[in-house]
């Protein structure tokens, strides 16, 4: 199934192909991140000099995928990191390896930009999710710690 799987950069025209996906994966976390803030995040992966980026799935003319990821410093090495901050596959294609392609995109990407590392987070209830990422890298055992502000 993933031959025919294209991923492709975020380009300027695919708002509508990209958006669909991007509420889809809010719908997921059940999460309601607020207009404003994807415009501004949408905007921002298409700007050159951001650290942000995207890309998209693509099964013939349809996005079936999206991922995002960041480029940022470590005290721990000297090259970046990248933080995959982004990665959902619409339900009615899952499973057929496309989640695993966005992932190696991703690193592709980052070999290539000389980063350190490649590494995102999960919820813990997410098992689908997770067995596909015990496959294709490392769990370090890392406990995450948040405080958010208003």
């Amino acid at each position: 199934m993933t031959a025919d799987i294209a991923i492709r950069p975020l380009e300027p025209d695919q708002l509508s192909a990209w958006l669909p996906l991007w509420r889809g994966y809010q719908a997921f976390y059940e999460a309601d991140i607020p207009a404003d803030v994807s415009a501004l995040t949408w905007s921002r992966m298409l700007y050159p000099t951001e650290p942000v980026h995207g890309a998209l799935a693509w099964q013939g003319e349809r996005a079936v995928g999206l991922v995002h990821y960041i480029f940022h410093r470590s005290t721990w090495t000297a090259g970046n990191n990248c933080y995959l901050q982004d990665l959902f596959v619409d339900p009615e294609v899952r499973g057929g390896g496309i989640g695993r392609r966005l992932i190696e995109h991703v690193y592709d990407i980052a070999q290539a930009e000389g980063a350190a590392k490649v590494y995102w987070l999960t919820h813990e209830t997410n098992g689908t999710a997770i067995r596909l990422y015990e496959q294709v890298a490392q769990r370090p055992g890392f406990i995450q710690f948040r405080r958010t502000f208003p």
